[in-house]
Order: C-alpha cells, then structure tokens, then sequence
C-alpha cells in the first residue's frame, strides 16, 4: 500500500469538519505531499494534525438516491451524505458516480468556503494516477463533503461581456462592503452587490481563442495563474482565505480529465464564479508590490518551504503554484507560494 492508501486509510473515520464548521484539510495535504515527493513527511504530518481531526459524524436517516435534492446543503444530515455516497460508489465505478453528481454538486461551488470541491479535485487526481480502494473512499468523502455544505452562489448576469484577460477580470471583481464576518456573511452579500453579476459573467478568455469547450482548460489554467498572482500582491489581506481563490479552480482544472467535454464550459463558468465570489468576499481595495522570485529558485524547494513550515494552507498553494508554474514558468507564481507560505504559517 502507497503512503498516500495508508494515509486515506488513517483519515477514512474522521469527518469533514471539526467544531462545526472547520474544514478538515488532511486529505488534501497528504496527497499533496505525495505528489511532491514529500511521502516520508505524511505521516508526521498527520500525528502533528490529529488534534484538528473529529469523528466521522453519524448519520440521522438514509438518503434515496431519488430524494436527493431535500438534504442537499443540509450539514446536519453530513453522516447520511457520507453514507450515501459509500453506497454509491460500492455499486458503480467511480467515474459514473463523479460524472453524475459533478452537475448537480458544481452551482453549490461556494461549499465549505470551496473545501468541497477541492477536496473532490485532489482525489480525482490521486484516482487519475490509480485507482484503489482507500481513493475511491476519499472521493466519496469529499462528494459527501460537497453536498452537505452545497452553498450556491448569487446568479451572474446575462451579458454579452467582452472578453477579457484574468488578471483584469480580478481586478474588476467588486468587493463586498461588510468584511467583518466569515465567508457565509459574505458571500450573502453578493446578491445586493452592484457589478456583481458582470463580473460573475465575464468568464476570462483570450480573445484570439474564442471560447469553445475545447480552450476550457487553457482558458482555467489562466485564471489559476493569475489568482496565484495576485495572492502575491494582495494575499496579505486575508492570506488563508485568499488561497481559495486559486485552489478551488484548480480543483476543476485537475478534475476535467474525469469529465465529458460536454460539462466543461459549465465547469469553467462555476470555477470563475468562486474565484471572483473569494476575491469579492476578501480582496483588499489596493496591492502590495509583488514578491521577487530570486533567479535561480528551484521549485521543488518551494514546496520544501512550505512543507517545514507545515501549514496546510501553505502547502495546497505551493502545490497549485507548482502546477501553474509547470505551465507558464512564471517566476513570480514561485515567488508569490513562497510568501503566502510566510503569511498563513500554520494554518
């Protein structure tokens, strides 16, 4: 069993949350550090983490597969999501069971302020690479995760909207007047947020490519880039949460492969949403000079940082900076990993 199997395997009794509504970030983290070449840390990593650990939650009553829509976004009913989806993914194939409920999870993007759908993301990359028992298990525990905080998101506008590049699309994004509160008491607001819907709306694309289903990916990694960027300039706001505003497309970039193209523009569309409904919810009115990423720093010691400082903030965003990094080889997305992992330490 890999190091990432017996890591799921620790973490398959604890539940998605811990003291009502904080995220539990073990999952994530480990595959991370898997991914990076980082396996002889997990388990270190998770004695260090296992006071933030709960129990798995019982559940109240079981789910029909064909009553699905009441309980959807119900926390309270998080032990009979994690039940149903067990049940789910012991009769059909993984890929059936994601491609099914991908559509009806995605408008309830804003989930467990987007743990949801990143946890989703990192597992699906963990199956893409290989299928077993204890990945199949973690799928359906951040499935289960998703439809228990299904939060939708205040609907954008109708458009047209001209096309537009990420990083000016993020800087157009309105910012919500009350920021005293957590992301629940914001995002509320977006719906009484003028420009909101414009901004929703304007999905980034360049416009030589058009914007068929066949750039999502090219057209989704932008705006990954570009969020990973701007943390550098404006993460210092609210470091952690500011994060999300990069995982969370990520988390749809790495699920596509998993997908039929036909859910992919829809996929683009929610992934942008978030991205603007964070930066709305947490983005400061100026930036900051951005980060110099030194000549000669060398990826994998970003990664390095961020695993000796050992918050789990600090390594999912090293992780999705890596991945828009291999992309582009911007600098200054190295740049921006390594100070977000100063800013956000622990957590």
């Amino acid at each position: 069993m890999s190091e990432l199997d017996e890591a799921y395997h620790r973490l398959r009794h604890s539940g998605p949350e811990r003291d009502g509504w904080l995220s539990n970030h073990a999952p994530m983290t480990v595959e991370a550090l898997t991914r990076h070449g980082h396996e002889a840390a997990v388990h270190q990593w998770l004695d260090g983490y296992a006071d933030r650990l709960d129990e798995r939650p019982r559940g109240i009553s079981p789910i029909a597969a064909a009553e699905w829509r009441d309980p959807l976004g119900d926390p309270v009913r998080t032990g009979d999501w994690l039940d149903f989806f067990d049940r789910e993914l012991a009769d059909e194939p993984w890929r059936q069971v994601l491609v099914r409920w991908w559509p009806r999870l995605l408008p309830g993007i804003a989930a467990g302020a987007t743990h949801g759908v990143i946890r989703v993301g990192h597992a699906v990359r963990a199956l893409l690479d290989e299928e077993t028992t204890p990945r199949v298990t973690e799928l359906g525990q951040g499935l289960a995760y998703w439809a228990a905080r299904w939060q939708p998101l205040a609907p954008p506008g109708t458009g047209p909207y001209p096309a537009t590049d990420p990083r000016s699309a993020l800087d157009a994004v309105p910012r919500v007047p009350d920021q005293r509160f957590g992301i629940r008491a914001r995002l509320a607001q977006l719906a009484d947020l003028p420009g909101w819907p414009a901004a929703a709306s304007a999905v980034p694309s360049d416009p030589d490519t058009g914007g068929g289903a066949t750039t999502v990916p090219v057209r989704l990694a932008a705006v990954v880039h570009a969020a990973v960027a701007r943390h550098g300039t404006h993460g210092y706001a609210a470091p952690v949460m500011l994060v999300h505003a990069a995982t969370a497309p990520n988390a749809v970039l790495r699920t596509l492969p998993a997908l039929p193209g036909a859910l992919w523009a829809d996929s683009l569309a929610a992934a942008w949403a978030a991205t603007a409904a964070v930066t709305a919810a947490y983005a400061p009115t100026a930036g900051r000079p951005a980060p110099i990423a030194a000549p000669d720093l060398d990826p994998a010691a970003v990664v390095d940082r961020a695993v000796e400082a050992g918050g789990p903030h600090a390594v999912k965003f090293a992780d999705t900076a890596l991945d828009a990094y291999a992309a582009t080889g911007d600098p200054a997305l190295l740049a921006a990993s390594i100070q977000a992992t100063e800013q956000t330490g622990r957590w």
